[in-house]
């Protein structure tokens, strides 16, 4: 069942790093979030996506939010959440390329098990790719879903910074 308006966010583990060693500029180790507590008490706009680096997941929806950023925090969003299926390291990387770590938490669901819980997996193994997550975003207050949106195969359309700054 895919999540929806007025559930809760289902609870998991997500992996995050946002340091790099010095000497070798490689991504520390992760550390894990539970999702739960990093939501309580907050008003979270997350958005999801197929994979770090992809085409339309780095040319424009990080861009979309970091656009955003500041209107969206202006209307009393805490943080952005971008959740990816990648490993930790991986989406610390990437968030380092996008400028945009210590702005946006760049999440990863490494195995797939937070997407499945919220009914967002895509499966992707006919394109070499794997267990997915599918495009989305949603505002989240207080571990409560507001609003979602998930897009439909290959779209990049109602999960955009823009549409969620409308929302918030």
């Amino acid at each position: 069942m895919t999540i929806k308006s007025g559930d809760r966010l289902p609870d998991g583990k997500l992996m995050e790093t946002t340091e790099f060693d010095s000497a070798t500029q490689c991504a520390m180790a992760p550390r894990e979030v539970n999702v739960a507590e990093a939501a309580k008490g907050k008003r979270v706009a997350i958005f999801g996506l197929p994979g770090a680096y992809t085409p339309t997941c780095s040319a424009k929806h990080v861009p979309s939010y970091l656009q955003n950023l500041e209107a969206l925090k202006a209307k009393g969003v805490s943080e952005v959440w971008c959740v990816s299926v990648n490993d930790a390291f991986v989406m610390a990387h990437w968030g380092k390329d996008q400028k945009a770590i210590g702005r946006i938490r760049f999440l990863a669901d490494g195995s797939a098990a937070w997407a499945k819980a919220m009914g967002l997996e895509l499966d992707l193994n006919a394109r070499g790719m794997g267990m997915r997550m599918n495009r989305f975003s949603m505002l989240v207050d207080n571990g409560v879903v507001k609003t979602v949106n998930i897009e439909g195969p290959g779209k990049f359309e109602v999960s955009d910074g823009a549409t969620m700054l409308k929302q918030a």
